[in-house]
This record gives C-alpha cells, structure tokens and sequence, in this order.
C-alpha cells in the first residue's frame, strides 16, 4: 500500500508542477492613436548620412527616430517634394523613411508642396517639370503624383498642399484665383479617394486668426482634417485665442483638428554661423523663457490646450531633428537649431516628454 501512495504522490507533485509552469498567451494592448503626438523629421536622412552623434536624455547614442519614438512619438510628418535639386525629401527617400517609420508601428503623414522646394504661404512654385503645362495637363500631373504617393507609400494622414493660406501651384492655382485652385485641390483629392479608403485628408494653413474665412472658402471640398500651424512670432502669443479658435472651427465645419507645426527655442545662443530664425524675448511667450524648461513647459501647456480646452486630434512638432549637423563654421546650415529638441552637444532635451 505504501508502494501505490508513494507513486501516487509523485504523480500529483508532477502533475501540479506542470500546472504551474503552464504560461497564459501574452496579450498587448494596441497603441493608442487618438491623440496624435507627432514630430516632423525630414531632415532625419541627411543627419544620419552627417553621422552627427545624436544622443538620448541619459547621454547614450542613440538614433533620432529611436529616442522620439521612445519617448513617445506615435506619428511621424515628412515632406515630399516633385524634384528636388539634390534628391533630399524627394520620392525615393520619403519612401524609404515612410517604410522604416511604419516598421517601428508608427503612423506616416506626408505634406505634399506640389513644389520641387518650399512651399508656404509666400512660396509656391510649380514643380519645374510642370512649369508651362496647360490647365488640363497641370490638373492630370496633381491626379497622377498625387496617386503614386497614395499607392506607393500609403500614409496614413496626407496633407494636399502646404500651408495654402495664398494657394498653391502658382500662378495658376493662386487663392485670388480661387476656383482654379480647389480645381487643383480636388484633384489631388479624388486621387486619393479613388485609391484609398482609410487614408486622412488634411487641409494645412498657416495660423489661426484669419482660418475660420479660409476654410470657409473650402466649404465644398472633401477633407477629413482642419491642420494649422502655430508659431507665437508670427500667429499670436496666446494659447487661450489658439484654443478658441481651434474650438470655433472644430464648431463651425464639424472638422477634427490639428496642430501640424509648431516649435519652440531653448536658447538665443547659435551653434553655427547661419542666422536663426527666432533670437529675442520679443518673439516668443514671455511666461515661457528661452530655457530648457521653458521650452518643455510650452509644449506641455499647448499640449493640455489641445487635449482638455479645445479637443484637437493632436500636435507636430516641426524642426526638432534641426540640428547644426554641417558643423560650427557652416553658413549654410541650420536657421532653426536653438528650436530643435537637441541641445548643442547633441542631448536630447527635456522637451520630448511631451510626446509621452
């Protein structure tokens, strides 16, 4: 009898130790994209081609892409250009970037300048290849890039144009002569339409004060998403007005928004010999200093405007990755690297826990 318990009690123990080291099937909670926490990286290709020795918080190296998306950043912003003089943000390396952004489970958001260069309010000229088409082939051209983008890199937000206050495609698509622009518009549209039924249509214009009579205008043009930039030097150096506004078109067109560029300095001081764009108290928010943590506590502040006051769909920070990778001496290099989300030694700043 002492024989059979001893058996017995062997099988229990195993069979219990079994049961103890069976694992349940691990599950992970999807990431959540309801807010959009996005940093514009266009530059990313030509800094890793500099080797510029980009580091994280704790002062390891660390790839710029990496420490953003570390840090939270769930959605990258690119810009595309038709024909760019030396290839950089151009076709191919947009889609190589969009594919390795996507890898890391991030989303992609492309603005398209429908430009070989910069396209903004006081510059939007024609892509050269396009440059003497007649109207009817000017449209085509918009369809055909416009669809190759959607088809070929698949992003998940598109931008038809950027920062349009003044039109785009000039002299043709001017917003003086608005009918033929929104023509161009709904071409790049219904290219996108036809090939994609997910994809997120932004309409970007640059500040807030004059944006309810511009979307106005756009009152039939088929778009997902109201996308603004705010940058206190130029569109007003009150978060509470930027709120108000994002609430009143949000209100008045039954449109999301979003915050597609912004930015802040964390010092006047430069760190090459090209003139910044910001280098005094006047041109900021005076509650938020030139500093470390002036910086990240405007990002923060706008980010609670965005969220509790306004509900936007979410922010983009432009410049950030802006460093003066071409050296100290350059004349040619950075206009924007006392805004960027790195510091001169190449640290990340404090300023990216807005993204978490």
């Amino acid at each position: 009898m002492k024989k059979y318990f001893f058996l017995f009690s062997i099988f229990f123990l195993l069979t219990v130790s079994c049961k103890k080291t069976t694992t349940e099937p691990t599950t992970t909670t999807p990431e959540d994209f309801s807010f959009l926490r996005g940093a514009d990286i266009s530059y990313l290709p030509e800094i890793r081609a500099a080797q510029f020795n980009a580091k994280n918080t704790a002062g390891q190296t660390e790839d710029m892409l990496s420490t953003l998306r570390n840090a939270g950043a769930n959605t990258f912003r690119l810009r595309i250009w038709v024909n760019p003089a030396d290839g950089h943000s151009g076709f191919a390396e947009v889609k190589q970037l969009a594919n390795e952004i996507k890898s890391t489970g991030a989303k992609v958001w492309l603005t398209v300048h429908y430009s070989d260069t910069w396209a903004d309010p006081a510059n939007q000229t024609k892509p050269s290849a396009w440059s003497n088409l007649p109207f009817q082939q000017l449209k085509d051209s918009v369809y055909q890039y416009t669809k190759k983008i959607v088809t070929e890199i698949n992003p998940e937000y598109i931008q038809i144009g950027n920062e349009i206050n003044n039109g785009f495609l000039w002299p043709d698509g001017k917003y003086t002569q608005l009918t033929y622009m929104k023509l161009l518009l709904q071409e790049g549209i219904r290219a996108v339409r036809e090939n994609s039924t997910t994809m997120k249509i932004m309409i970007h214009y640059a500040g807030h004060q004059e944006a309810l009579a511009f979307y106005s205008s756009m009152n039939n043009i088929d778009y997902d998403i109201i996308a603004l930039s705010y940058y206190p030097k130029w569109h007003g150096k009150s978060l509470d007005s930027l709120s108000n506004s994002i609430s009143v078109l949000k209100t008045t067109f039954h449109k999301d928004v979003i915050i597609a560029e912004t930015s802040y300095p964390f010092t006047f001081n430069w760190n090459d010999w090209t003139n910044n764009v910001i280098g005094s108290n006047n041109e900021i928010i005076s509650t938020y200093p030139a500093t470390n943590e002036g910086q990240k506590n405007y990002l923060m502040d706008l980010k609670t405007h965005l969220k509790t006051n306004s509900n936007a769909i979410g922010f983009c920070y432009w410049g950030g990755e802006w460093v003066s990778f071409k050296g100290s001496t350059a004349t040619n290099g950075s206009s924007w690297e006392n805004q960027a989300l790195w510091d001169f030694t190449g640290k990340a700043l404090p300023a990216i826990e807005v993204f978490k």
